[in-house]
This record gives structure tokens, C-alpha cells and sequence, in this order.
């Protein structure tokens, strides 16, 4: 019996570089609440952005944000993560010698950057919508590190590879999307995070359904019952997959037409 659906949201339920959910996927959600089935937001993105994208269903589902660092349900925090302040402070510094790295920290309340790209600060604030605050540097802020993600407009592939030469003993490097490389607290992911949110919910991982495309999805995919990855995910992604999809959407349709 199926008791939850955990999607990811950039390149799985947004397609199209899209930034907002499609308005009939809030329909969904509330008809599979009146099946008893619990929608989990799970993405690399802060916990107050996850809320502002499903504004008209904020209240009924769960989150799994920022890469599963934080997860909340009902205003409580189920799960949390943190990075390591010393080691999130060297990736910072290596940050400043890559030319063309453009950094974000997350903390559990606000959002950083030192950067002083204005296009970047626009993407950000304008096309991901998040309420990003900008500061001299990144490396004097004191709150507690949830996630650290750097973003180079050319691509992952370089940026990837400069970060995994230094920190990949030290955290977990992950591609979310095609810009962004994300460093998951050592004590996170959205697999555990999801998973501490269904033991307090007392509901069994195999009794649930996950979409991915990155492999900031690799733990979450593989903790579900049933797995897709989407069609256009990243190379090696549904080897960790049941099924391959190209729309979530139509999956939740197929999962609603055959409990009436």
C-alpha cells in the first residue's frame, strides 16, 4: 500500500528549467491526501523556498530540504544536518581561488553569499526565488552550516572535479542540476532524512514511491519501495531506479486511478 510520494523538484517535477510547480500538481497532492498519501518534498533547495513554491498546499506536505539536512513536517524539524564548520570554511576558501565560483551557504534561517555577481545575486533572488541575503564574507558568518553549493554558469564538469580533488574524503560533492555542485553534510542526505521522517510517522520506506534525476537523489531512490528516475536525469541515475519516467505528474495519476 502505498503511504507516501517523495519527488525531487529541479529537473523531476520542474522540467523545462521551470521554476514554478505546475498549478495542477497541487490538486494532486491533495487528492492523494485524501488517500491517506503523504507528499514529500525533497530538494536541494532551503526549507522557506520549498514553502513559497507550494504556497497552496504548504500545510499538507512534508519537506525534505536542502538536500535532506532539514526536514520538517507540520513546523516540526524531524531531521537536521549540519557541515562541519572548519571543513565548510576551507570549501569557502577554495571557493575564492576558482575563478568563476559563485558561492551560497545555507543556515537554517537565511541564506548567504559574498558573491558580488549581480547576475548571480538576480538568478538567484528572481528565477530560484530565494530570499538570499549578501554579506561581506562568507567565512565570518557563525550560524551553523546546513549546506554549501557553488555554482558555475559554465557548467558542473570543471568546478566538479576541482572540488573532488580537495574535499572528497572529507564530504559527499553532488551535481544538483547544470550549474550546481552541492557538498551534503556528512550526517545527511535526503534517503536519511526521509527516512527519520517515516519512522516518525511509523510508515515502512517500501510502502512509498520516489523521483530523482541527480545524485543528490542516489540515497532517496534507493530507500523507496518503488524508484523513477526521469528520462533526461543525469548519466548512471536509473541504475539506481525501478522505473524510468518522464513526467511525475502522470505517474500520481496512474497511482490515484488505481485506488478508486
Amino acid at each position: 500500500m502505498i503511504k507516501y510520494i517523495a519527488s525531487d523538484l529541479d529537473g523531476t517535477l520542474l522540467q523545462g528549467g521551470a521554476q514554478m510547480p505546475d498549478p495542477a500538481i497541487f490538486d494532486l497532492i491533495l487528492e492523494l491526501k485524501k488517500k491517506g498519501i503523504l507528499f514529500v518534498a525533497a530538494s536541494g533547495r532551503p526549507y522557506k523556498n520549498l514553502r513559497l513554491l507550494f504556497e497552496p498546499v504548504k500545510d499538507d506536505i512534508a519537506y525534505v530540504a536542502e538536500n535532506g539536512s532539514l526536514c520538517v513536517y507540520k513546523d516540526e524539524v524531524i531531521a537536521k544536518g549540519h557541515i562541519e564548520r572548519e571543513l565548510g570554511l576551507s570549501i569557502i576558501e577554495a571557493g575564492k581561488k576558482y575563478e568563476g565560483c559563485r558561492p551560497l551557504l545555507s543556515c537554517e534561517t537565511d541564506i548567504f553569499t559574498d558573491s558580488t555577481d549581480e547576475a548571480y545575486i538576480k538568478h538567484v533572488r528572481e528565477v530560484l526565488h530565494y530570499d538570499l541575503k549578501t554579506v561581506p564574507d562568507l567565512l565570518e558568518i557563525q550560524n551553523p552550516f546546513l549546506k554549501l553549493a557553488m555554482c558555475d554558469f559554465k557548467g558542473t564538469d570543471a568546478i566538479g572535479e576541482y572540488f573532488k580533488k580537495l574535499f572528497s574524503s572529507e564530504i559527499k560533492i553532488v551535481t544538483s542540476g547544470n550549474i550546481w555542485i552541492d557538498f551534503i553534510a556528512p550526517d545527511a542526505n535526503k534517503g536519511s532524512s526521509l527516512e527519520a521522517l517515516l519512522k516518525r510517522l511509523h510508515i515502512s520506506p517500501e510502502d512509498g514511491i520516489a523521483f530523482g534525476d541527480q545524485y543528490n537523489d542516489v540515497e532517496m531512490l534507493e530507500l523507496a519501495g518503488t524508484s523513477y528516475a526521469m528520462s533526461n536525469a543525469a548519466p548512471g541515475i536509473a541504475y539506481y531506479a525501478d522505473y524510468v519516467t518522464a513526467s511525475v505528474p502522470e505517474v500520481l495519476e496512474d497511482v490515484l486511478s488505481q485506488l478508486i
